[in-house]
């Protein structure tokens, strides 16, 4: 230590520390403040894919209000308690933490202090729990994908912003891409040429078929053309099972989509 570094009061260096660490408890306490309101008061709109249905505007209570071009997503990191309802005493069952081999990633889409709702990746379709929300590590993303059936397109949205408008490959009438409001549940490794470098498992699931190529299920996936480049062209295709094709380079663009982002299928077969 030089004496430029020193003075009536000691070294310029701990003054500088002790002002650093004043700076990071009022952050802490900051932080910590923002996710109780986060926890009390999940802001709701009605724009398809966000966060929460319900008034636009409207809240659990007065606090934090979550941007309507955000989706909440509540992380698991173990299986948690299912409650049929926002009461210690509606146990029902168990929200697994994994599934598919990937981390569960809930879209939240109701709250109650205390306790959060979230959609589900299992069947049947459009599965909800509550959870309590101290199982869960709230995070957010600026993502949504939108499937239009009907016109054969596929659209990625960043905080309400299009960044990608692609030709897709959907279901065959006898075997169509169901509608509803889905979610990204995770990224999987391609099981073979022509689905892409990954495939997006989303939580929608086949109305029409019950066990794909004996996997025990029949997943709604999105990937890679799988030879059908020529038909599914510029203006789309109906060429799958139930899932969505892409071009690989269309495909690509999804990649940095975090899973628990809305999925909002379109123009397809309801239950």
């Amino acid at each position: 230590m030089s004496e430029r570094d020193a003075g009536p009061r000691g070294p310029r260096w701990l003054g500088a520390a002790l002002a650093a660490r004043r700076w990071y408890v009022a952050a802490l306490s900051l932080a910590a403040g923002v996710l109780a309101a986060l926890l009390l008061t999940i802001g709701r709109t009605d724009r398809p894919g966000s966060p929460l249905g319900g008034p636009p505007g409207a809240g659990v209570s007065a606090g934090v209000t979550v941007p309507p071009d955000l989706t909440v997503i509540a992380q698991l990191s173990h299986d948690v308690p299912r409650f049929s309802e926002p009461d210690e005493g509606a146990r029902v069952g168990v929200v697994p933490g994994r599934w598919r081999g990937g981390a569960a990633a809930l879209p939240v889409i109701d709250s109650r202090p205390g306790w959060l709702r979230v959609r589900l990746a299992q069947r049947p379709n459009f599965s909800t729990a509550w959870i309590r929300a101290t199982d869960a590590r709230l995070v957010t993303s600026a993502y949504r994908i939108e499937v239009d059936v009907t016109a054969m397109r596929l659209r990625l949205y960043e905080r309400d912003r299009l960044t990608l408008d692609a030709p897709a490959g959907v279901g065959v009438p006898d075997n169509p891409t169901p509608a509803g409001e889905f979610f990204l549940a995770l990224f999987a490794a391609p099981p073979g040429p022509g689905y892409g470098d990954f495939i997006l498992v989303t939580s929608a699931h086949s109305e029409t078929i019950t066990d794909w190529d004996s996997s025990g299920d029949a997943i709604v996936g999105i990937h890679g053309p799988l030879g059908a480049e020529e038909e599914i062209g510029t203006t789309g295709a109906r060429v799958s099972h139930g899932c969505v094709r892409l071009h690989l380079a269309d495909l690509a663009r999804l990649r940095a989509v975090p899973a628990g982002s809305p999925v909002t299928i379109t123009g397809g077969s309801t239950p």
